[in-house]
């Protein structure tokens, strides 16, 4: 939207395990919009979620948005590996891609 980064953006992220969705972790992007890590455990293989609170984002900049929430569902197969999922956000959509 602005070409910069969104600090102070609220993740969550959730595992999904037998009984459903389970939270394991929380953070808040930093001045570079990014997260260094979502105080989890140790992740293992499996499906998950990043959750990112957009609306509360939007609000304190005064711009009316359509997304409250995004949510990305990702499947990790090598949870020892660097995952960088980047958020591209405008006010009326967003794009994700599994970054390097």
């Amino acid at each position: 939207m602005s070409g910069k980064p969104a600090s102070g953006v609220t993740v969550v992220l959730g595992r999904l395990d037998a009984d459903g969705w389970t939270i394991v972790g929380k953070a808040r992007t930093n001045r570079d919009g990014r997260v260094k890590s979502v105080n989890a455990k140790r992740l293992s293989a499996g499906i998950y979620e990043l959750s990112f609170e957009t609306g509360a984002y939007f609000k304190k900049k005064k711009v009316k948005a359509f997304h409250p929430w995004v949510t990305i569902t990702v499947h990790i197969k090598d949870a020892g590996a660097h995952h960088h999922v980047p958020l591209l956000l405008s006010p009326f959509g967003y794009s994700t891609y599994r970054g390097s």
